[in-house]
């Protein structure tokens, strides 16, 4: 068993860091704030009639572990035999479990404007989100997220979220499309899955954005006038972070509500979310959750404006 050994990077800088492990001969990387740690191959048990990816189970320290396998979703022939592959523990999306994969490098420090998705989707296909230039070579950063939900449909956004109770939740703050909202998020999975959630309450005046630069620029438009910020925290170019510290550091969006809804809200992420100004803390797949403290905001901003009338 090795554990994953975090480098404390200073808050809202834009530098994170990525364990880099082997599938076949190809590099790929995965957030350290998403591992756990790394363990030789543990075995596991079968679990009938499941995707081919979803392995088996595995027990670590009296904790049952689903077991995927990335080659075999990826199509990738594996260089190692199983018994020789690592077993990367991964939580996120409150949910763990273990990636199987040939061999793990090490962690690199990387800024997230070494992250390239400019051959994302239509070249390295749907589960490619970046690609990171290291060491002249390739190392490509997965949608983990998207992987996971695929796998295990149950896990999806979309089956946190009724849409029914949006008419309760939505009762008396008026029309809800006078209200922008802005989104920052780079999975495509994941933003329309945020975009399903908002319409199905009326919230239809939005702008989803692939990452925190796109966001940022559009903020500080002159004349754009967003009542709330929903970011993701793992993004290329600017994370949400860094683009969080930015907008509260400048007086002239300082005060705008800010929504943290990420897949690794471990509480050091957390206290770094709280310290750089964003006051509202979401882990993903709770979307209800999101979906309620947008309303909460509305209403508290409501509350300000009937406060100052009078």
């Amino acid at each position: 068993m090795q554990e994953v050994k975090k480098v404390i990077t200073e808050v809202g800088t834009n530098e994170w860091q990525v364990v880099v492990f082997f599938l076949g001969d190809q590099s790929f990387a995965i957030n350290v704030d998403k591992t756990r740690e790394i363990l030789r191959w543990p075995g596991c048990r079968v679990i009938p009639d499941s995707p081919r990816a979803l392995i088996g189970i595995t027990s670590v320290r009296g904790e049952v572990l689903p077991m995927v396998d990335l080659r075999v979703f990826l199509g990738i022939e594996p260089s190692v035999d199983l018994e020789q592959s690592k077993v990367i523990v991964a939580e996120f999306n409150e949910v763990k479990l273990g990636f199987v994969v040939d061999a793990v490098e090490r962690i690199y420090r990387i800024n997230s404007e070494d992250l390239d998705s400019s051959l994302t989707g239509k070249y390295l296909g749907e589960w490619i989100l970046y690609v990171i230039k290291r060491d002249s070579r390739n190392v490509l950063l997965l949608d983990y997220e998207a992987i996971v939900q695929t796998i295990s449909p149950q896990l999806s956004m979309q089956n946190k979220w009724d849409p029914s109770r949006a008419t309760a939740l939505m009762e008396g703050i008026g029309n809800p499309t006078d209200y922008r909202i802005i989104v920052a998020e780079d999975s495509p999975l994941i933003r329309k899955q945020i975009k399903d959630a908002l319409a199905s309450g009326g919230f239809s005046n939005l702008l989803l954005c692939a990452d925190g630069k796109e966001a940022y620029e559009a903020i500080m438009q002159d004349g754009a006038d967003f009542d709330i910020l929903i970011t993701d925290v793992e993004m290329p170019r600017l994370d949400g972070l860094a683009l969080t510290r930015r907008l509260k550091e400048n007086p002239a969006t300082k005060d705008l509500p800010i929504i943290v809804f990420s897949s690794i809200m471990a509480e050091d992420i957390k206290v770094k979310a709280a310290s750089v100004g964003a006051r509202y803390q979401i882990t993903k797949p709770e979307i209800a959750q999101l979906v309620e403290y947008v309303v909460q905001i509305i209403r508290e901003k409501q509350e300000d404006k009937t406060v100052a009338v009078h």
